[in-house]
Order: C-alpha cells, then structure tokens, then sequence
C-alpha cells in the first residue's frame, strides 16, 4: 500500500488535551436505551389519546390523510441536506420525536392550561383563544425545539451548520403536524359522521383543505426559525458561549411569535385567516426557502475552496475539489462507480464524498477559529477515511470532473480578423481545466 501524503496541520487552531473518560450517563448505549423506551412510551400514550379522542374509524381515516404531506416534506427536507448528509438515526429520531413525544407534551399541556384557564376565568370561549394563541405556541415549540436541542448537544459532530438546524427542526415539525393532523383530522370526521355532511362541503374536507393543502409546511416553518438559531451557534467559536444561547432562544422566540400570529389569525374577521396567509405566510415562507438553499449553495462553494489545500499535500487529486463541488458530479461518479463496481462501489463513493464534504467544513471552521480541540484528531480521521477509498473513488470522481467541468471560453476574434496562420481547425487546443483558478 502507499504511502501517506504529509499531515496537513490547522492554521491556528490548538489540539487540545486527550478526551476524557466517558461517565456511564453518556455511554451510547445508555442514550439510545433511553431515548428509545421514552419515545415508545410516547407513541403508545398518544396513539391511545388520538384513538380516545377520534374513534378508531376516525383515527384510521385521520391517518390516511395526514400521511399524504409527509413524503414530500420529508423530501425536500433530504434534499436540502444532500451536500452533506447527517445520519438517518438523527432524521429518525427528530421525526419520532415530534410524532410521539412533542405530541404527546402539547396535547397534555394544552388541556391541562385550558382548563385551567377556563375554570379560574368562568369564560370557555376565552380560555380556547388565549390557549390557542398564547399557549399552544409557546409549549408546541418548546416542545419540538428539544429534539433539535438534543442532536445539538449529543450529535455534534453532525450538526455543523444553518442546513443541519433546518433539516432536524424541519423533520422535527412534520413529525409533529403527521400526529397532529390525525387528530385534527380524525375529529372532523366525528363531527361529520354525528352531522351527517360528506363530501366537499364537510367538515373534513374543509380541515384536510386548510391543513394538509393550504399549510402543510407550517409547523415546519415555525420551528426552522429555532433550527436556524441553533445553526448559527454551531458556527460560533466554543468560546462565544453568550452568542451560542442567545442565538437559539432568538429563534424560538420568533417561532413562537409567528406561531402565535398564524394562530390567531382566524380572529382578525372574516377573511382574516386568508390575508395573513397571502400577506404572512407565503412570503415568510417564499424567503425562508430562498434562505436554505442559498445557503445550500454556499456550501457547495466552501468545498470548492477549502478542498484544494489537501489536493496539494497529495491527500486529493487535482480534480476532485471541483467534483466534489458540484452535486451534478456527485451523481456522475456514483453513477460510474456503479456501473463500474457494483453497489459496494457506489457506496465507497458516497463515502468518500461525506468525508471529504466533513473535511472541508472541519477546515473552513479551523482557518475561521471556530474548531473544537479535537480538531487534529477529527482531520485525521477523515483523512484516513478518505485514503482507504480512493481506489474505487478517485476515478470515477476523475470521470465525474471531466464531464462537468466548464470548458474555457475561446477569445473572440480581433476586429481586423483572425490571425494568420491559425485557420479554423488548426487553433491550438485551449488549456486543461485548473480547479486552483476558480
């Protein structure tokens, strides 16, 4: 086997002391005992509470239409986090946490506030507005913002950025709205099924028309508020410990108001709901998603300009930092390694491309000051994970770049005309492709 290139060492960043001993709190499988027994016991207690509340009949119809959003989000939400994706275990748990124990919170919370409300005020239709727009928001998010919290604190070698606070707070939110639509849902078929009214003047279709048509992403749309707060402090230096909590408490703040504006928009007359929708949420909504994938963009362009000092160490060839950039090329050198080597070269190739994708965010946060004392030892780590697949990697990442990369622009002519010598056909060939230059 070859030899390694020379180690690359951080500009500026201190390696730090040795790790320390883990206590048996924070031992991995502890957490995921723990987390997983707290989320079926969610899920049961809620599954029990909708069923309790809907009927199973409404329960079932319920679900078989609050599922209907739930792909595409989750999608969208996927293909936001393509440059470099996080876990599914994270996806899986921000999703379960939303559905089962963020659910699970708000219904006990609202009833109980409520009630309480209504029985110290005399005044039913009060407590309904006052809970509906003042403490729904404020437990709802709440509720949800501890997942992005958790993957914050426990998972934060994948939580680097603004993309990977959208994308937990985003599946988070659907979560929620899939648990929450079923009820909503469910109810409304009750009603339905007491009143005798079907089809589209019903009170489900009017329901399923509001929330799974009109607004399906507006849980998401508040709580990626909170998932930005969260992502900007990722990228604040350890050191920054005011900005690393003022900045998540912003973001819930705002998700709370904007949840509680969208909440009480149904009391501002008549057509009160529709104007904020038109007015409010589509724009909100509109620059939000321009938001995330600018900053998608950024991304790709972060690797382009960190990757090439590790070309020079001879870590990457030339190239790969211009691949590696580029989801198009992405999909080339998949598709080649596939076509190629099979599946297991394919996923030596996604491989190499998340580390190499980790490389380069781990850099750009060290050149900025912004890296964790174990900078050196996560550099080398990624470097090693790079190294032992660049045989199945490295050509169809060559591949990749000689396919997508931008040919020159050939100079016009002068105005006196072409030059001598130098006929059409005869030009000499325009100069390789420099990935240093761009």
């Amino acid at each position: 086997m070859a030899t390694t290139p020379p180690y690359p060492t951080d500009p500026g960043v201190s390696t730090g002391a040795a790790g320390r001993h883990a206590h048996w709190w924070q031992r991995t499988w502890v957490r995921y005992g723990a987390l997983t027994v707290l989320l079926a016991l969610s899920g049961l207690v809620i599954l029990a509470l909708v069923r309790e509340q809907t009927g199973t009949e409404g329960f079932l119809v319920g679900l078989g239409l609050a599922v209907l959003p739930v792909p595409l989000l989750l999608a969208a939400f996927r293909w936001l986090d393509r440059v470099e994706p996080g876990p599914w275990r994270n996806l899986l748990f921000s999703f379960a946490w939303g559905a089962c124990a963020a659910a699970l919170i708000a219904i006990v919370a609202n009833s109980f506030a409520t009630q309480w409300i209504a029985t110290a005020t005399a005044d039913p239709s009060g407590a309904d507005t006052l809970g509906a727009t003042v403490i729904a928001p404020v437990v709802e998010e709440s509720a949800k913002a501890a997942a992005v919290l958790l993957v914050f604190l426990f998972r934060r070698r994948d939580f680097t950025g603004i993309v990977d606070g959208v994308v937990i707070a985003g599946v988070t939110a659907t979560g929620f709205a899939f648990t929450e639509n079923i009820l909503y849902l469910g109810t409304a078929f009750g009603t339905d099924q007491l009143s005798g009214d079907s089809g589209l003047t019903s009170v489900t279709a009017a329901t399923f028309f509001v929330r799974v048509i009109m607004s399906p992403f507006a849980h998401p749309l508040f709580t990626v508020l909170t998932g930005i707060g969260f992502g900007i402090a990722a990228l604040s230096a350890d050191r920054q410990h005011v900005r690393r909590v003022l900045l998540p408490l912003t973001g819930l703040l705002l998700a709370m108001g904007m949840h509680a504006f969208w909440n009480g928009s149904s009391s501002f007359g008549d057509y009160g709901f529709f104007a904020v929708y038109a007015v409010f949420m589509v724009p909100a909504f509109g620059l939000l998603t321009w938001l995330v994938i600018w900053t998608r963009q950024r991304e790709l362009r972060t690797v382009r300009a960190e990757l090439p000092a590790y070309a020079l160490a001879g870590w990457l060839t030339a190239p790969e930092p211009f691949a590696l950039g580029s989801m198009q090329a992405r999909r080339l050198a998949r598709r080649y390694a596939v076509r190629h080597g099979g599946r297991p070269a394919g996923r030596a190739v996604t491989e190499y491309v998340a580390y190499a994708t980790s490389l380069a965010f781990l850099r750009h946060r060290g050149r900025r000051g912004r890296a964790g004392a174990d900078f050196a030892v996560r550099e080398r780590e990624l470097l090693e994970g790079l190294w032992s697949r660049r045989e199945t990697a490295r050509p169809a990442l060559a591949h990749a770049a000689a396919a997508t990369a931008p040919l020159p622009v050939p100079p016009p002519w002068p105005p006196y005309g072409r030059p001598q010598g130098h006929p059409y056909g005869q030009v000499p060939p325009y100069p390789a492709y420099n990935p240093y230059r761009y």
